[in-house]
């Protein structure tokens, strides 16, 4: 049976659902034996009935006198019913899956709603990918809300994206349903600055009244963080010290609390709560980024609530900043976040909240996924042609394209950038290399990779050139099209023939990832929509990404998710050092910076 969407808004049904709370008309589901977990108290009420009409709660309480003869009434069986999860802050393309797809493996976890920021999709395809992700998530039976990006490019004068979204942009977007405000705003420079393109994004959606989210990701919590928050910006979710959180939190902005697959933050942030005592209604939880081996494994924020609930917080309170503290930031808690009278019938049958495994979840009233499954088949959703064939290089590339030359000398002392496990910052090394021949050679004694970012969108066809360490790669390459967030083709290797293997790769298959060894392909995971992301089940794309992480295994790295923090090496928003088409840029000062500082003899 394939699942189709049936819901009304409230303004259509407010005399239907105060008669069917009454009992004058019944009600059409009556959840029985459940223990309501109650997120504007903070308590656990037991012995209580949940009446639904047309989708949403109706009653509260004892509900037989809203019971008809077809009125299906569901036993909990004793289960906590907990409001469906809403995830404030998550870039659906980095699951490498469609929205549909990225549905079947959330909902059965028990996410229910998402506020999606699809600006990996805006870099390549521009308004016309935002669109087609918003049409292919309405037609769900995941609540799926937009931010409309604001930083298409993340740093103009930095890099080339395939597309660039201005003020005249955000204000059409404020128009469209389903867009509940501005995505994260990367350009925090541009805001502390006054920037009028910045600014004009901003006021467009402060005028259209919808919210303005955030990305400060300086360690600074004084003068600069004021001055963005008092800017209009709401919520940020780069906090990565508990320090941050609670700055943030005290100054009345939402720290989103950050649990994904490569950036596990939680245990550091969530000591704002725990060790500080104060008040979490500005506290909220969220996935970021999420890829499929997370999501059929530990699930998506049934996870995070979970690692919040392991770091010490009460379960109840975890909950609220999965449900009510997240739809309020957003402005839709007269609809979400809650069980409560007029609110969507988005409930969660738990039997342990402990561990947060999700038995049953109801969608507007209708049981969607048992034991975690879905119940209902859902309709693919086709992309078209120009979505598939992004990847537009000027030639197919050489080994020769790849070379790092140093004029003089036997050594060079170069910038390195050094990435940190499941962190999403990188350092900003100095290192000594030698050199040979008058090149610059990767070394895996000092654990030193070539890295190269082409532009891939039918631009200028540039490329950046530059060193990373932290991989402990032996031999070979791997590149991605995804390549947050301008998503040019990023290469990172140890032989130069390999890295033209690799990016020429995925050159021809329209996109994705790819690890290359001695001039032999290890493993392919093919991402043809817009670069980023697999029409493949999730399942299918898991095993794929399985592959790979076995290849990078073979080429050395131990790292966990490597392809996800390798995808950061070209986000020029986040300190210290990053590599774009354009080249080496220090995020600190916001200035390009040479790869050689000087050679000696």
């Amino acid at each position: 049976m394939t699942y189709q969407p049936n819901r009304r808004p409230l303004w259509k049904i407010t005399a239907e659902l105060a008669l069917a709370a009454q009992g004058k008309i019944p009600a059409d589901v009556v959840i029985k034996n459940g223990r309501v977990v109650n997120v504007h108290t903070a308590e656990i009420q037991a012995g209580l009935d949940v009446a639904v009409k047309h989708g949403r709660v109706v009653l509260v309480g004892r509900a037989d006198h809203a019971t008809g003869r077809n009125t299906r009434v569901i036993d909990a069986g004793g289960c906590y019913l907990v409001p469906g999860f809403l995830d404030g802050h998550i870039h659906v393309e980095s699951s490498m899956v469609t929205v549909t797809q990225f549905a079947r493996a959330v909902i059965p976890c028990g996410t229910t709603s998402i506020f999606m920021d699809p600006h990996e999709i805006a870099n390549v395809l521009g308004m016309e990918g935002i669109r087609l992700m918003m049409e292919e998530g309405a037609r769900l039976p995941l609540k799926v809300f937009t931010t409309m990006p604001s930083c298409v490019p993340a740093a103009p004068g930095f890099e080339d994206a395939g597309a660039s979204i201005g003020p005249a942009e955000v204000r059409e977007a404020m128009t469209w349903p389903g867009i509940t405000g501005l995505g994260e705003m990367m350009n925090f420079p541009g805001v502390l600055a006054g920037d009028p393109l910045v600014h004009g994004e901003i006021q467009a959606t402060l005028k259209a009244n919808k919210v303005v989210t955030g990305h400060y990701s300086l360690p600074e919590t004084e003068i600069g963080l004021q001055a963005y928050i008092a800017a209009g910006i709401s919520s940020c979710h780069e906090s990565t010290r508990s320090e941050d959180a609670l700055a943030r939190m005290r100054l009345g902005m939402y720290a989103k609390m950050r649990e994904g697959s490569a950036w596990q933050d939680v245990k550091a942030t969530i000591k704002s709560i725990t060790e500080n005592r104060v008040d979490s209604r500005y506290a909220i939880l969220v996935s970021d980024d999420t890829h499929p081996e997370t999501l059929l494994t530990l699930g998506h924020l049934n996870h995070v609530v979970r690692r919040a609930i392991q770091e010490g917080v009460d379960p109840v309170r975890a909950i609220q900043m999965a449900t009510i503290n997240t739809a309020q930031c957003f402005g839709v808690s007269r609809d979400l976040g809650s069980i409560a009278p007029g609110r969507c019938a988005d409930i969660l049958f738990i039997q342990d909240l402990a561990d947060m495994k999700v038995e049953r979840v109801m969608v507007d009233g209708v049981v969607v996924a048992e034991k975690g499954r879905m119940l209902f088949d859902l309709a693919p959703f086709n992309y078209p042609e120009k979505a598939r064939h992004s990847v537009h290089l000027r030639r197919p590339l050489a080994a020769g394209d790849f070379t790092i030359t140093a004029r003089r000398g036997k050594k060079a002392l170069v910038r390195v950038m050094e990435v940190i496990e499941a962190r999403v910052g990188t350092l900003h090394r100095q290192v000594e290399m030698p050199v040979e021949n008058g090149e610059i050679r990767p070394s895996v004694e000092l654990d030193v990779a070539k890295v190269a970012c082409i532009e891939r969108h039918g631009g200028p066809g540039n490329m950046g050139l530059g060193l990373v360490r932290g991989f402990h790669l032996k031999g070979g390459a791997v590149a991605s099209t995804v390549a947050h967030d301008s998503h040019n083709l990023l290469v990172v290797g140890m032989d130069d023939a390999d890295m033209a293997l690799a990016a020429n790769t995925l050159a021809e298959c329209g996109g994705g990832m790819v690890a290359v060894l001695n001039g032999r392909v290890l493993a392919l995971l093919p991402l043809p929509i817009a670069g980023l992301m697999s029409e493949r089940p999730v399942e299918e794309v898991r095993e794929m990404v399985t592959a790979l992480e076995g290849a990078w295994k073979e080429l050395g790295c131990p790292l966990v998710s490597p392809f996800m923090t390798m995808a950061l090496l070209s986000l020029p928003v986040i300190p210290e050092l990053r590599v774009t088409n354009r080249g080496l840029v220090d995020t600190v000062n916001f200035r390009f910076v040479d790869l050689v500082i000087e050679e000696t003899v």
